[in-house]
Parts: structure tokens; sequence; C-alpha cells
């Protein structure tokens, strides 16, 4: 137990933290719509529906799916990634709701 106490004392601070992008959903938008995340590292995706109405995060390339209800946040795991672009929309208002993540 000491060992492993040692151990992570001894980390950095950043290799502690879990790395997270903030998305937001406003007009049935997503702000941003364009996001970068380094490839090969596992990210958290905190998305805030600031809408009253739910909607719904899908992507095919990154096999995930969730709705979020109105005024409220949900977080989604993706990653490791290997390089690429992977394209994300909303389910109920697919024509304004669309981004994509770019994996480098």
């Amino acid at each position: 137990m000491r060992l492993f106490l040692l151990i992570v004392l001894l980390q950095p601070l950043g290799a502690l933290a879990e790395d997270y992008v903030v998305i937001i959903i406003k007009n049935h938008k997503f702000q941003p719509a364009e996001i970068t995340i380094p490839a090969g590292k596992k990210m958290e995706l905190i998305i805030h529906n600031q809408d009253a109405t739910p909607e719904e995060f899908e992507s095919h390339e990154l096999n995930r799916e969730k709705i979020i209800a109105g005024n409220s946040k949900a977080r989604i795991f993706i990653g490791p990634l290997a390089p690429g672009r992977y394209p994300f929309f909303g389910e109920f208002n697919e024509a304004t709701a669309q981004g994509v993540i770019i994996v480098k």
C-alpha cells in the first residue's frame, strides 16, 4: 500500500486528472461544433444541455448514444481513439445539432 501511495504522489498532477471536454447544447446546436483531442487518450465529454427540451447525443463512429434531458448534464467517455474525424449529431434536431471530434 505504501509503495502504491508513493507512486501516486510522484505522478505529475496532469496524470491524475481526467481529461475532459465540455460541449454545450444551446438553441439546438452543439458549441463548440468542432473539437480536437489527442490520439490514444481516453477522454470524457461533459455535455450540458442548456435547452429546455431533451437532445440525444449520437455518433455511429464513436458507438455512443445518450439522451440528455433539458437543462441537465451528461458524461460520455470515449477513446482512446485513432487519428481521424468522428462526427456526432443530435438526433432530435439533426438539421442544426451537428459536430465533429477531430483526433490528432
